[in-house]
């Protein structure tokens, strides 16, 4: 029998948003829980999100009188994700479309305030049972504030900005629509009005992360920050409980009914990197939450814990500006007058896709780094790394960061790469751009590739030739967000081994888990909606508490 310095039923290792809610759940059924959180910031990848949860067929659909289903959520599952592992096993698949809208309803019980994300797509919305409007669900914004003291302890993300959709999207057409510009005033006014009032209104990650803290504090979930798990205990076959650096001295904490890891992937880890991503990589190229560095997955591993996926992770091509900062170019990407090419000078995916979609294509096509070229109309009208439409700052160029020509030869010329070859790439494209029909990769045909394009641009918001100088180009990496595989787990989110048993007492989810959706990002918020689903039946088993 081990000595333990203290007991709880429940142990959860990370603060993401999937143990929070798995910390509300114990709460209600009367269980004690600890959460454990190696930094010093509460929320991990949740609160550094864009704060988004995908879920099929959710009460707010009805509502509003989508049409979706269970059976349209699973023929669209089956599309997109197919056969990817046991991480994405029929069980799985379906333990998440069945739970998913229960954990909606739970939360709103809670005083969580969603939003539907009205025209965020279906990332592959032209596949059966794929839905062309929303199955995503936002936050309203939250005022920080009524955190207190644990305010200041809240992590947020690299865009500290309080945006509500659909304003994320019409922002960035500020000079282009006049619902862009009043998209932006009504941001602008807010954040007037917060610093006249002392507001700290918070959105996307930090909004719902900070809802969640304060719904867990008020059920009194005990959250631990500085605390690092340095070992699982195991006694006969099962995880009992953790040994936790508290205080600078090593604190055994039994979990009487279970350990659940949710401590994020190893994005961070330059040697797990190395071992299991795609070559080459960088953890310079990261967006990841400081505490995305993999322990919790070796620990488990070292109980014998299956893995899988390991080399997939939520990629966003990602640009280094001069001053260091990792700047991620998801809506950029999706505006007309801009391409990707390799370094043969050619494009090789539909700029306008799933951000994971076209990392995995960088990796497939060789393009690591690649360039992104786009033409004066996109500097002019668009933002970029966080510099406005016309106000590109001139020590981008002086650092070499962002190139500039007046010609596309002249370009090609300064970025090292064929004149000849970008000439012809460049040609092809423009044919398509006044065509409205991209030939080569059906950019814009999809309901998603069009969510973050430029509808005053005809016939396709995302194709606009690149044709009037000065052009410009920039070095572009396969960046991520925290990576996508991790632990084996089951319907029950139980950490498998190898030959497909349960370890008993030990549970896992989000980031640390090989995703239920394999190689494959269905839609915005599918890695936030999957932690806080598994989170929810992880307590409930524990708990022994059936499922509906």
């Amino acid at each position: 029998m081990a000595r333990w310095d203290e007991s709880a039923d429940f142990v959860v290792v990370g603060s993401g948003g999937g143990s929070m809610c798995a910390g509300l759940v114990l709460r209600d059924l009367g269980r004690s829980v600890v959460v454990l959180e190696k930094t010093d910031k509460v929320g991990g990848s949740t609160a550094m999100s864009g704060g988004v949860l995908w879920v099929p067929n959710h009460p707010l659909q009805a509502r509003d009188g989508v049409e979706d289903s269970y059976e349209q959520g699973l023929a669209y599952l089956n599309a997109a994700v197919g056969e990817a592992g046991p991480g994405s096993s029929p069980e799985r698949k379906d333990a998440f479309l069945r739970v998913g809208p229960q954990v909606v309803s739970y939360l709103e019980g809670k005083g969580l305030p969603f939003r539907r994300c009205e025209g965020w797509s279906d990332y592959y919305d032209e596949l059966p049972g794929g839905c062309p409007r929303s199955r995503s669900l936002a936050m309203e914004l939250f005022d920080a504030g009524e955190l207190g003291e644990w305010n200041a302890k809240l992590r947020r993300g690299p865009y500290d900005i309080p945006l509500r959709w659909p304003e994320s999207r019409w922002t960035m057409l500020m000079k282009r629509s006049p619902r862009g510009f009043l998209a932006a005033m009504r941001l602008a006014l807010r954040m007037a009005g917060m610093k006249a009032t002392g507001k700290q209104l918070v959105g996307m990650g930090a909004a719902i992360q900070g809802r969640m803290l304060q719904a867990a504090l008020r059920a009194e979930v005990d959250i631990r920050l500085e605390t690092p798990v340095e070992e699982l205990v195991e006694e006969d076959g099962r995880i009992t409980g953790v040994v936790a650096r508290i205080d600078g001295k090593r604190r055994r904490i039994e979990a009487r009914d279970g350990v659940l890891i949710n401590a994020g992937g190893f994005a961070r880890n330059a040697e797990m990197r190395k071992a299991y991503g795609p070559q080459p990589a960088s953890t310079d190229w990261t967006n990841a939450n400081p505490g995305d560095t993999g322990e919790a997955i070796r620990f488990a591993m070292d109980h014998g814990a299956a893995v899988d996926h390991m080399d997939q992770a939520v990629w966003l091509v990602t640009s280094i500006t001069p001053q260091g900062f990792r700047a991620f170019h998801v809506l950029d990407l999706a505006k007309p007058h801009l391409i990707m090419v390799d370094k043969d000078a050619e494009r090789f995916t539909n700029e306008s896709a799933s951000y994971m979609e076209n990392g995995q294509r960088m990796y497939a096509r060789g393009a690591v780094p690649a360039w992104v070229i786009m033409e004066s109309r996109h500097r002019d009208r668009y933002p970029w790394a966080g510099a406005l439409g016309g106000k590109t700052p001139e020590a981008w160029f002086e650092a070499g960061y962002m190139k500039r020509a007046d010609t596309i030869e002249g370009l090609a010329a300064e970025c090292g790469l064929n004149p000849q070859s970008l000439r012809y790439t460049v040609d092809r494209f423009n044919s398509f751009a006044r065509a409205g029909k991209d030939k080569d990769f059906r950019r814009g045909d999809r309901a998603y590739d069009r969510v973050f394009g430029d509808p005053t641009v005809k016939p396709n918001p995302c194709l606009g030739a690149i044709e009037r100088g000065p052009f410009y180009a920039v070095q572009v990496y396969p960046g991520d967000v925290g990576t996508f595989g991790g632990l084996v787990t089951d319907e029950h989110a139980r950490v498998l081994r190898q030959d497909g048993s349960a370890i008993e007492g030990l549970y896992a989810t989000g980031n640390s888990t090989a995703s239920v959706m394999g190689r494959t990002y269905p839609g915005a918020g599918a890695s936030i909606a999957a932690s806080f689903v598994f989170g929810y039946i992880a307590a409930r088993h524990a708990a022994g508490a059936a499922l509906n």
